[in-house]
């Protein structure tokens, strides 16, 4: 006894006593000979059982990987859904004439799928669909995240055929603050003596004393003994110095998308192809910041970031390239990818520098010497420090109307010809704006006196 006639005796008995069929769907055939049917859509793994208005004698499935059939009486007809696809079911008469072909399409099982879907995202609306052996997945959901978990599901019941038309709704727009905090300490002391004796007919000359005679901190004695003068250089110096950097980029854009951001100019540099030629390339100088945010599930905050501040180093010699002088730049830089919600900061860089030398330039064994030695002998001791940190802010935000935006410049105008002849005025009268909001108060702050930062 083979598998159909199983299946056959095991389906007729449960229809004879009555009792519906577990996971099978009954439909009536509408029999048009001689051509097709309407297409049948039978979900993947569940069975519908045919009903023909007309008895056949004999039917056949073209691809019975995709759909498996079995007779329950002359005029009924158990399909089952195997694999995705489409197939052909033909129907002939007693005659072997063919009473009807029609197309079976087995799809996923889209309602066990929507079910799986309200149980886990009970709050997102999609819809679900199926297109030939495939998913479709429509709506608007409230996150990256959770668009990605209904594609993952998907592909539980479509592996590889499914179709994302999801879009993404809600607050997609993030604004970022990157602060740049550096500070720089040097100390650098020079302790250094020379010795000169001329008028005789031997000259002794020892340490720099030519070089260091007009610097800060020197003091020279000479004095003569009949023929000879001597000539004493000592030279004491200390310096020390502070320096603070602050730069705040402010920055928004829409989830997904990259943002740039530049402070500062680009310089030319000189490049020397393989054939010798010279070419000019831009460099930025300033601050630099690139950065995509994505919104993944309600106030989290996915960040890609590069962020770079760069200067020209002033203490450092130039390099020739092609007759063309070419600075040295100092560059600060970080890239990272972090994940954080609204209005919470990361400290994504610090670094501590720590740079230290020393030199002693000496008569050989005349500096060796004790205590006279210092007079031989020349030292020199030089400590820079530098401490950065970058720290980032990001905050999830909505446009609003132009009249509650204002900026510094709304309460400035010119100056007259009377103000600026008859009262030396470098600007004119301010006017006052109409905005109430935050914006409007920082217009309505006094921008007289010191501007920018200040550095206490």
């Amino acid at each position: 006894m083979n598998y159909r006639t199983i299946l056959r005796a095991a389906l007729l008995g449960v229809l004879a006593s009555g009792a519906p069929v577990a996971g099978a769907y009954a439909q009536t055939l509408q029999i048009s000979e001689g051509r097709t049917q309407t297409a049948l859509r039978v979900p993947l793994n569940r069975a519908i059982v045919l009903e023909s208005d007309v008895p056949f004698a004999e039917l056949s499935v073209a691809n019975p990987q995709i759909a498996d059939i079995a007779t329950l009486s002359e005029r009924t007809v158990y399909v089952l859904g195997k694999l995705p696809g489409r197939t052909t079911l033909t129907l002939l008469g007693p005659d072997g004439r063919l009473i009807t072909n029609v197309e079976v399409q087995v799809t996923p099982d889209i309602a066990e799928f929507k079910e799986r879907l309200r149980e886990l995202m009970p709050s997102e609306h999609i819809e679900v669909r199926t297109a030939n052996d495939g998913i479709v997945l429509s709506g608007i959901v409230s996150s990256i995240q959770k668009v990605d978990q209904a594609l993952e599901i998907a592909e539980r019941y479509a592996p590889e055929r499914v179709l994302n038309l999801m879009s993404v709704g809600g607050t997609q727009q993030v604004q970022l603050k990157v602060r740049f905090a550096e500070m720089a300490r040097s100390v650098s002391k020079q302790l250094g003596a020379s010795f000169d004796v001329s008028g005789t007919d031997a000259t002794l000359l020892t340490g720099s004393g030519t070089t260091v005679a007009n610097a800060a901190g020197a003091l020279a004695v000479s004095f003569g003994v009949g023929s000879a003068n001597f000539d004493v250089l000592l030279s004491a110096l200390e310096e020390r110095g502070v320096a603070r950097t602050l730069s705040e980029p402010n920055l928004t854009a829409l989830s997904g998308q990259l943002a740039s951001f530049l402070a500062g100019s680009e310089i030319p540099i000189p490049s020397i192809d393989d054939e010798g030629n010279v070419g000019v390339d831009f460099r930025e100088i300033g601050v630099v910041l690139n950065f995509t945010p994505t919104v993944v599930d309600d106030d989290i905050i996915n960040l890609v970031l590069e962020s770079q501040v760069s200067s020209i180093d002033t203490g450092a010699d130039a390099t020739n390239i092609g007759g063309a002088l070419v600075p040295s730049i100092t560059t600060r830089r970080a890239a990272t990818t972090v994940e954080l919600r609204d209005g919470q900061s990361f400290a994504i860089a610090g670094i501590l520098q720590d740079d230290f030398s020393d030199s002693i330039n000496q008569v050989p064994l005349l500096g060796d010497l004790p205590i006279l030695g210092a007079l031989f002998r020349s030292a020199g001791y030089q400590r820079r420090q530098t401490e950065l940190v970058i720290i980032v802010t990001a905050h999830l935000v909505q446009p609003t109307s132009g009249a509650a935006l204002a900026v510094p410049t709304d309460r400035i105008r010119p100056p007259s010809e009377n103000e600026l002849f008859l009262y030396g005025r470098d600007i004119g009268g301010q006017t006052r704006t109409r905005a109430s909001t935050r914006g409007g108060d920082a217009a309505e702050q006094d921008f007289s006196g010191n501007y920018g930062y200040v550095l206490e």
